[in-house]
């Protein structure tokens, strides 16, 4: 066993409820703590000298100076897996380009999906485990990554595989999610509906086969997909025995309640959100994750996460990261400025970028420092984890541990 410590505090979120509003008296904060660690898994969170003194024959790795420790951050939500670079889209975007003036100019979803297709799958995978590299140093040892720039056989399979290879060359969790109902692509000979069947009948059968995703999302939007032919895909995968999320209420309300309606893991966006349905997605197991970096990266409104919490919703927050509406890719920066606009508290952040945002995965693992969790966690070098919220992103991470060992 090993026993890491002594930290000025340990936030850890043991005892925090997954759904609703959350205090910050109700943190648990141990000083002066430590963290005993065995066979990659927490075995005891408590005071640093006690552990030493009720263990024997215990490594022990010190920690210099001030530092607090968290549970390592989970970001639900990337689009990490991509070609090329969508740099004139958010200047004309700013300029005050509309979408169809941007998709007409050779931006938007369709220019990342040609850039994909043609980049070389050393190319992809050199640059997605640069952003995983990126995201690990921000303390984020769990990421969702998707497909949804292929949007064909050959190129969502590419992406998935590239996704796998991406796992076999990082400490990090990944996650991989099928996201092939991005949007219809403009080679695609039919209209919506047959897209979507193609993609039940010719894509998935061969995801799951290989195993490259047990996850499928689509992106719900007049743009892109209509409430009711998403329903009946939704459905037709969950036939097939995969996970499902939803792109939901980006732009238009309605699509939450599809989600809900379909027993979906996870709705994410909401930012067009309705009462009704906040209501309504507070009263079952389906997480609501805000997405900051896309409301940044477009400027528009924030997911109302103050009226779902206030209504007993499970919130988790994630970073978008894609090259469209959210290149910033820091999570803790989007769930710090977010904290601002809707008034959320720092256990609600915490909560967010931890075991909501696990759970929203269908990882109950992790997220948490308490006895059985998988012992990932991040050090910062400061006395008061406060600090980490407050510097909103500038603060960085000192130390990473992935399953009890520093990286």
């Amino acid at each position: 066993m090993k026993l890491i410590g002594p930290f000025r505090q340990v936030v850890t979120l043991a005892n925090l409820p997954l759904r609703g509003k959350l205090s910050d008296e109700q943190l648990e904060i141990i000083v002066d703590g430590g963290i005993l660690v065995n066979n990659n898994k927490i075995e005891k969170i408590g005071n640093f000298e006690t552990l030493k003194s009720e263990n024997q024959d215990l490594e022990i790795e010190a920690i210099e100076g001030e530092q607090v420790v968290l549970p390592a951050f989970v970001d639900s939500h990337t689009h990490i897996c991509f070609g090329g670079n969508r740099a004139n889209d958010f200047a004309m975007r700013n300029a005050g380009k509309t979408y169809l003036e941007i998709a007409e100019s050779g931006g938007g979803i369709w220019s990342s999906v040609q850039h994909t297709r043609n980049a070389s799958e050393e190319e992809l995978l050199k640059t997605l485990l640069e952003r995983i590299d990126f995201l690990i140093s921000l303390g984020i040892t769990t990421i969702e990554v998707k497909s949804g720039y292929g949007l064909n056989v050959e190129n969502e399979l590419k992406m998935l595989r590239i996704i796998k290879k991406a796992q076999e060359q990082t400490k990090a969790t990944l996650v991989p999610t099928c996201l092939a109902a991005h949007l219809k692509p403009k080679d695609f000979e039919g209209g919506n509906k047959e897209y979507l069947d193609y993609i039940v009948t010719e894509i998935l059968p061969k995801v799951k086969e290989e195993g490259l995703a047990k996850r499928v999302d689509i992106f719900i939007e007049k743009s892109a997909f209509q409430p009711e032919e998403s329903k009946d895909f939704l459905l037709k995968t969950k036939d097939l025995g995969f996970e499902i999320t939803v792109h939901a209420d980006q732009f238009t309300p309605g699509s939450s309640r599809i989600a809900v309606e379909v027993g979906a893991k996870s709705a994410d966006h909401l930012e067009a959100t309705i009462d009704d349905d906040i209501d309504f997605l507070a009263q079952s197991d389906t997480v609501a994750t805000a997405l900051p970096g896309a409301s940044l990266g477009l400027g528009e409104k924030f997911t109302p996460a103050r009226k779902l919490l206030d209504a007993g919703a499970i919130v988790a927050i994630a970073s978008d990261w894609n090259p469209g509406s959210a290149p910033m890719g820091n999570l803790i920066t989007q769930a710090s400025i977010l904290a601002t606009f809707e008034k959320l508290t720092t256990a609600e952040i915490l909560s967010g970028i931890t075991f909501r945002s696990a759970f929203a995965l269908g990882l109950e693992d992790r997220g948490k420092l308490k006895e059985g969790m998988k012992a990932d966690f991040v050090t910062f070098k400061t006395n008061n984890f406060q600090n980490v919220l407050y510097n909103q992103g500038s603060l960085k991470a000192e130390n990473i541990y992935i399953d009890g060992n520093k990286i």
